[in-house]
């Protein structure tokens, strides 16, 4: 079923993706968040839907500083990381996974829950931050107009995840964040 949902999205879409850049799954362990609806807009937009939020901690902060460095090094532009971001927040609560036995989806590991039986890399290099984040983001380019596209939208078609809509719930704050740290 798996295998017929991410063929279907990709028809639709109309997309192929070099390098077999297909994954996404979401992390069951996810910590609890605060729904929250959010009234900043993002590029002229209201975030879509209810919006969630965590406190974060060290290693989630220093990850979300890599994913900004790795934006910037690849030359996209705020909204990339705003992106990212709120697709690492989804999937990971920013945290840099190893593998989780029952509680994770197949092989899928690190910030952007990337399956190395996918084509994402090895587990090293999806472990590593500044890889993975250069993964997510070499898929993204490949998106026609991901710059003008729903935030939902744009990551759903890089991740081909079974909760498509998760992303939308991340935006506000992946936008504070990447306001945050941008130019530090």
């Amino acid at each position: 079923m798996n295998t017929i949902f991410r063929k279907s999205m990709l028809s639709v879409a109309g997309l192929a993706f070099a390098g077999g850049v297909f994954a996404g799954p979401i992390a069951a362990h996810a910590n609890p968040v605060d729904a929250k609806p959010a009234a900043v807009a993002v590029q002229g937009a209201k975030p879509q839907g209810d919006q969630s939020h965590i406190s974060l901690n060290d290693e989630q902060t220093a990850n979300v500083k890599a994913i900004i460095a790795a934006t910037k090094k690849a030359g996209l532009p705020e909204r990339a990381a705003v992106i990212s971001i709120a697709t690492s927040l989804q999937e990971s609560k920013l945290e840099n996974l190893g593998h989780l036995g029952d509680m994770n989806d197949h092989d899928s590991l690190g910030l952007f829950q990337q399956r190395p039986s996918s084509g994402w890399g090895t587990p090293e290099q999806i472990t590593d931050p500044a890889y993975s984040t250069t993964a997510f983001l070499k898929g993204l380019k490949q998106v026609d107009g991901w710059q003008d596209m729903p935030l939902t939208q744009a990551a759903q078609t890089v991740q081909v995840s079974a909760y498509p809509d998760a992303y939308a719930q991340w935006e506000q704050q992946a936008t504070d964040l990447v306001g945050q740290h941008w130019n530090s």
